[in-house]
C-alpha cells in the first residue's frame, strides 16, 4: 500500500503541473511567445525583407522626378590647322594656326518625363502592392513563429511531466518488486512472480530513458525557437476565448484574414498591374531637357563659349522587335495563375480550419476521456492490489495494472497538450494569431513606420535606423 501513496502523490503533482495555477516567478507561455516574437532571427529577418521591399516605392515614384547630370571636362590638346581665303585661285591666303591649348568645360543637364505611357504611375502602384504582400508574408511568419512557440512550450510540458509519470512508475516498480522479492523468501509467490517484477522494473526504467531522451530534445529546440532555456514553466491554457464560435464562422473569418489569402489577393494586384506596365510601353514618351555648358579653349581662336538649350521631345514607338508583346502576352498569363493561385490558397485555408477545428473539437473530448481513464486505472490498481493480498490477483495482475494506470496518466497528459495546442492552431488557420489579439505586453512591430520614413526620400544613402 505504501507503493500505491507514492504513486497518486507523484500523479498529483504532474497534474498540476499540466493544468495547475501559476508558481510564482514562473514563466508562463505568454512570456515565451513574447520573447519569440522579439526576438526569433528568423521572424526579424522576414522583417528586414520587408523593409528591403518598402525601397521598391521610392524607386517607382523616381520617374516622376527629375534627372540632373553634371559633367565636367579638362585636358590640354595640340591644334595645327590651315586655312586659306581669297577670291580666286590666284590671290589665295593661306593662314596657318599650330600651338598648344587647355580646353575645359562644365555643364549640367535636367531631363524631366512628361509622359510615358502611365507606366511611373502603375509601377509606383505594384510596388506598394509588393510592399502590402510583403507585410502579409510577414504576418505569416508571425503566426508560425508564435504557433511554433507555443507548440514547442506545451511539448516541454508535457515531456517533462511524461518524465515525472515514469520516475514515479520506476519508484513504485522497484518497491514492488522488494515486496515480491519478500514474499518470495518467505514462500507465498514464487520466482515467476519475481521475474515477472524484474522484467517490469526494466520495462519501466527504459521508458524513463526514453522519456528523458525526448525532453533533452524539446529542451533544444525550446532554446532554438523561443530563445532560452525552459525553467519552471508555467501551465498553459487554451485560447478559445479569442475564436469563432462556430464553424461557419471560423471558415469565413479564414478566407477574409488569414495572411496567405491575403497576400495572394495582393499578388493579383501586382499581375493586373504589371500588364498595365508592359501596356504602356507602346505608348508615346513625351520629356522635357534643358541644359547649359560653359567651356574654355575649346580652339586657340575661342577663349569662351556659353550655351543653353531646352529641348521637348516626343518618341513614338512603332515596332521594337516584338519583345514589348511578348511581355503583355507573359504578364495576362502570370495574372491568370495569380488567380487561380487564390483559389488553391482559399481551397487551402478552408481546409486547414476545418482540420484545425476538428482537432481541437477531438482534443476537449480526449481530455474529458483521459480524465475518466486515469480515475478509473486508480480504482482499479487499488482493487487489483487488494485482491492479491487474498490471493485472488496474481503479480502479473498487478504489474499490468500499474502499467495501465501509467498509459492513463500519459494520455491525459499528451490529451491536456494536444487541446492547448490545437486552440492555437485555429487561431492561426483563420488568421488571428497575432500579439494585438493575443493581448502580449510586447511592442508590435508596425512595418508602416520604416514605410513612411523612406517613401518620400529623394537622397541618402543611411537607413532610418542609421546604417
Amino acid at each position: 500500500m505504501r507503493g500505491v501513496r507514492i504513486v497518486t502523490g507523484t500523479a498529483a503533482a504532474v497534474l498540476v503541473l499540466a493544468i495547475g495555477t501559476n508558481p510564482i516567478s514562473a514563466d508562463t507561455i505568454d512570456a515565451a511567445l513574447v520573447r519569440a516574437y522579439q526576438d526569433n532571427p528568423q521572424l526579424n529577418a522576414q522583417r528586414a525583407q520587408v523593409r528591403f521591399t518598402d525601397e521598391n516605392v521610392p524607386q517607382a515614384l523616381s520617374g516622376y522626378r527629375p534627372r540632373v547630370a553634371i559633367t565636367a571636362s579638362a585636358g590640354s590638346q595640340y591644334i595645327d590647322t590651315q586655312t586659306t581665303s581669297g577670291g580666286n585661285a590666284n590671290n589665295l591666303v593661306k593662314t596657318d594656326f599650330h600651338g598648344f591649348n587647355s580646353p575645359r568645360s562644365v555643364g549640367a543637364t535636367v531631363t524631366q518625363t512628361v509622359f510615358n505611357g502611365l507606366q511611373t504611375a502603375n509601377r509606383t502602384r505594384v510596388a506598394e502592392s509588393q510592399v502590402s504582400g510583403a507585410r502579409e508574408a510577414l504576418r505569416v511568419l508571425e503566426q508560425t513563429v508564435l504557433l511554433n512557440a507555443a507548440t514547442i512550450y506545451m511539448d516541454y510540458l508535457r515531456d517533462s511531466a511524461i518524465v515525472e509519470v515514469q520516475k514515479s512508475n520506476v519508484r513504485v516498480l522497484e518497491q514492488t518488486l522488494k515486496q515480491t522479492q519478500d514474499r518470495f523468501n518467505v514462500g507465498e509467490v514464487t520466482r515467476t512472480d519475481v521475474a515477472q517484477s524484474e522484467a517490469q522494473l526494466a520495462a519501466g526504467r527504459t521508458q524513463l530513458l526514453t522519456a528523458e531522451s525526448n525532453l533533452v530534445t524539446t529542451r533544444a529546440n525550446f532554446r532554438r525557437i523561443i530563445g532560452n532555456e525552459p525553467q519552471a514553466l508555467a501551465p498553459g491554457s487554451p485560447v478559445d476565448r479569442f475564436l469563432p464560435a462556430t464553424l461557419t464562422g471560423a471558415v469565413d473569418l479564414g478566407l477574409t484574414e488569414n495572411p496567405n489569402v491575403t497576400a495572394a489577393m495582393f499578388g493579383i494586384d501586382v499581375g493586373f498591374l504589371q500588364v498595365k506596365v508592359n501596356e504602356g510601353a507602346l505608348l508615346p514618351t513625351v520629356t522635357l531637357q534643358g541644359s547649359v555648358q560653359q567651356s574654355y579653349e575649346q580652339t586657340l581662336t575661342v577663349f569662351r563659349t556659353f550655351g543653353a538649350s531646352a529641348i521637348a521631345q516626343l518618341s513614338v514607338p512603332v515596332y521594337q522587335g516584338g519583345a514589348e508583346y511578348s511581355l503583355i502576352r507573359q504578364s495576362k498569363e502570370n495574372l491568370a495563375q495569380q488567380r487561380l493561385n487564390l483559389e488553391q490558397v482559399r481551397d487551402q485555408t478552408r481546409s486547414n480550419v476545418v482540420t484545425a477545428w476538428g482537432q481541437l473539437v477531438a482534443g476537449k473530448a480526449q481530455v474529458q476521456s483521459a480524465q475518466a481513464q486515469v480515475s478509473a486505472s486508480e480504482i482499479a490498481l487499488n482493487g487489483v492490489r487488494e485482491e492479491a493480498k487474498a490471493g485472488q490477483r496474481t503479480t502479473l495482475d498487478v504489474l499490468n495494472a500499474q502499467q495501465a494506470l501509467v498509459n492513463a496518466r500519459v494520455a491525459l497528459v499528451t490529451a491536456q497538450h494536444d487541446r492547448v495546442v490545437a486552440s492555437y492552431a485555429v487561431l492561426n488557420a483563420v488568421g488571428r494569431l497575432a500579439p494585438q489579439v493575443l493581448g502580449l505586453r510586447t511592442t508590435v512591430y508596425d512595418p508602416s513606420v520604416h514605410y513612411h520614413q523612406v517613401r518620400d526620400s529623394w537622397a541618402g544613402v543611411r537607413t532610418p535606423d542609421g546604417h
